[in-house]
């Protein structure tokens, strides 16, 4: 039952860390995407966010994306003038999507899930020597 338990929490934390990359890659897709008039907002990044759930079924906490929180962080200003986003002063807002924060949030995001893959691939290894032995 041991087993189980650990694939089930390995799948889970593949499961929320897929998330967590899904997230990071719409951050990154809209890096530049900025409001479509002066009024409207540019893109706002997107903090993942996790929490531990109770498997009542197998006894044991799991992990899962939590609730998918806005960065409240100020958006920078460039001046363009020409574009249509454009104030009175000709400054555009631009997301507040740091791409190098982002590409090290994934590759973190991308260790976990490596780290994960591996507990399950170690637990069926386990598994199949296990029923080898009891084969005889």
């Amino acid at each position: 039952m041991d087993f189980l338990k650990s694939m089930f929490i390995a799948a889970s934390g593949l499961k929320a860390q897929t998330g967590r990359m899904r997230i990071i890659a719409e951050n990154v897709a809209n890096a530049d995407s900025t409001g479509r008039t002066p009024d409207e907002d540019p893109y706002r990044r997107k903090i993942p966010t996790f929490q531990a759930r109770l498997d009542r079924e197998l006894g044991v906490d799991v992990v899962q994306l939590g609730k998918v929180q806005l960065d409240q962080s100020d958006f920078e200003t460039r001046y363009e003038p020409s574009h249509p986003a454009a104030d009175a002063n000709g400054y555009v807002k631009l997301p507040n999507v740091n791409t190098l924060v982002e590409s090290v949030d994934m590759r973190e995001a991308q260790r976990s899930y490596e780290a994960n893959l591996n507990v399950v691939r170690s637990t069926r290894a386990m598994l199949q020597r296990t029923v080898d032995i009891l084969k005889g």
